[in-house]
This record gives structure tokens, sequence and C-alpha cells, in this order.
């Protein structure tokens, strides 16, 4: 069984993937949709689910740099709470904190043009999540 590693956005849900052991996280790909369509995201999410055995999402948590919970981080419970009980599997709140903007730094370090990059980082985002969220377990 592995672990799911989502990055929600307002348009895009960001994907990543553990290995079966549950250390290495690995970029998995984006689902499109409209703004805030978390129905559809979950629906299209679901295609995913009947290939791969996943027994845990770790869902990234948008905190406010102060730490307080603000209008994203509410909308990311709300998808936690859709995610739970469409899929019955549990959800881990993952603090995400500046992944998006590691994940962009990785890719420029990495000479990606622009058009690349944002292709890349809603995946990579999820990557970072998911593979900070082993490396906690690990300690």
């Amino acid at each position: 069984m592995k672990y799911l590693g989502l990055d929600l956005g307002t348009r895009t849900l960001g994907i990543s993937i553990s290995d079966i052991t549950k250390t290495i996280a690995t970029a998995y790909g984006t689902i499109h949709f409209h703004d805030d369509d978390y129905d559809n995201a979950i629906k299209k999410l679901s295609a995913i689910m009947e290939k791969e055995p996943i027994e845990k999402f770790v869902l990234g948590f948008p905190k406010n740099m102060n730490g307080t919970v603000g209008p994203r981080a509410l909308e990311t419970l709300k998808f936690k709470e859709k995610l739970e009980k469409t899929f019955n599997i549990p959800v881990e709140m993952q603090d995400e904190r500046l992944s998006t903007k590691e994940a962009s730094s990785y890719m420029i370090a990495a000479d990606l043009s622009r058009k690349k990059r944002k292709q890349k980082i809603d995946s990579l985002a999820a990557n970072i999540i998911l593979q900070t969220y082993l490396d906690k377990r690990k300690d």
C-alpha cells in the first residue's frame, strides 16, 4: 500500500505518490478543474485510486505564515472531509507553507523554462509535501 500526497489549489490538484516502503515520494501528475470545483477533482482522483493501492492521503495544509488558519486552509479542510467521505481513507494534514516556493526554486535552479515550471509546479509541491511527511515519520 502507498500514500498519496496532494497539493490543493483553486484550479489544480498536484499529486505525488510514495513507494510501497513509504520512504520515497515521486511526483505523479496534476489534475485540472474549474475554479473550486472540488467534486470534479475528486471524480478525476477516483481514476487514480482505481489504479493505485492507496492507504492514506497526505494533504497539504496552507496555514498563514504566522500559523493561523485562513480562507484557503478552511477550503482545504472542506476538501479533506470530501476525500474521507468519498474514499473512506484517512487524510493526514501536512503543513505546506512555502512548498510551492521551494518547488519553484528547484525548477529555476534546474533551468526549466517558465512553461515547463508551470506544468510541473503542482505535482512537485505535492511531492515536497509528501516527502516532508514521510521524513517526519522516520524521526
